[in-house]
């Protein structure tokens, strides 16, 4: 039984996908306006967004910041103005730098922490009265957020990311227990390897890595399916979500022969 209403047609919907200049979100954006959707796209790089805008009638380009709160209700409530409502609206800003202890920066953890999940934070603060109001009038709508398998457990290289990732699973958790009664759908998506250029910075070989395109259609098709946690390629995440279950001494040793690190 799925956890979610399903979304199977796309045509007369409203999208606000946020964090979607490049990888993973610009390439929704593309599919969502194929099929229908009439998608709204924020991001910092304005330059790429009212490129979006141009080629795709009837998108709007709302430039924001996630760490400036009034930014995001700036672009909302351009959104709003124009289209009513928010049937889905998608947190997908992230940052990442590889961090580990013996060279740890305090800046950089810190900034991927703010970026991932206090941008989060700030967004769901803007966001969260809008889809109340829905529900109270039956319209519903539906919270989703990208964090990645990197939040199952610790990763070497990931001392800023992985952590500020696991907030947002726990998020999407609490969330899910809160606005599920209401009839508001919440899910979180929690990607492998996607070749982005935060992921472009890696140095060691990323199995099963995907394309934006790829990444795009499994989130769709977990939307499709109702589904609450979206995970992809199975043939990789299944694997660590096996790990995740294992007892710390096991779970070290194979991730250390794993990674070599």
């Amino acid at each position: 039984m799925s956890l979610n209403p399903k979304f199977k047609d796309w045509h007369g919907k409203t999208v606000w996908l946020v964090g979607a200049s490049t990888g993973i979100g610009a390439a929704l954006a593309h599919a969502l306006h194929a099929r229908g959707a009439t998608v709204a796209v924020s991001a910092r790089g304005a330059d790429k967004l009212e490129a979006f805008a141009q080629t795709h009638p009837g998108a709007l380009a709302l430039p924001a910041d996630v760490l400036d709160r009034d930014s995001l209700a700036s672009a909302l409530r351009t959104l709003v103005a124009r289209t009513g409502r928010v049937d889905l609206a998608l947190f997908c800003a992230g940052a990442y730098t590889p961090l580990r202890a013996d060279q740890f920066d305090l800046a950089s953890a810190t900034q991927q922490l703010q970026t991932n999940y206090q941008g989060a934070l700030n967004w769901l603060d803007v966001l969260l009265p809008q889809l109340l109001g829905q529900a109270e009038r039956g319209q519903g709508g539906h919270i989703s957020l990208v964090s990645s398998v990197a939040g199952y457990r610790g990763l070497p290289k990931a001392l800023g990311y992985g952590p500020a990732k696991a907030a947002l699973i726990h998020l999407a958790e609490t969330l899910y227990l809160d606005l599920a009664p209401k009839g508001l759908g919440v899910s979180i998506v929690n990607p492998g390897f996607v070749a982005t250029p935060m992921t472009a910075q890696n140095d060691f070989p990323m199995p099963a890595l995907q394309t934006p395109e790829q990444a795009a259609e499994a989130i769709l098709e977990g939307w499709a399916d109702g589904d609450f946690e979206i995970h992809f390629p199975k043939r990789f995440t299944r694997f660590v979500k096996f790990l995740r279950h294992l007892p710390a001494r096991p779970y070290f040793w194979l991730v250390r022969k794993g990674t070599r690190l």
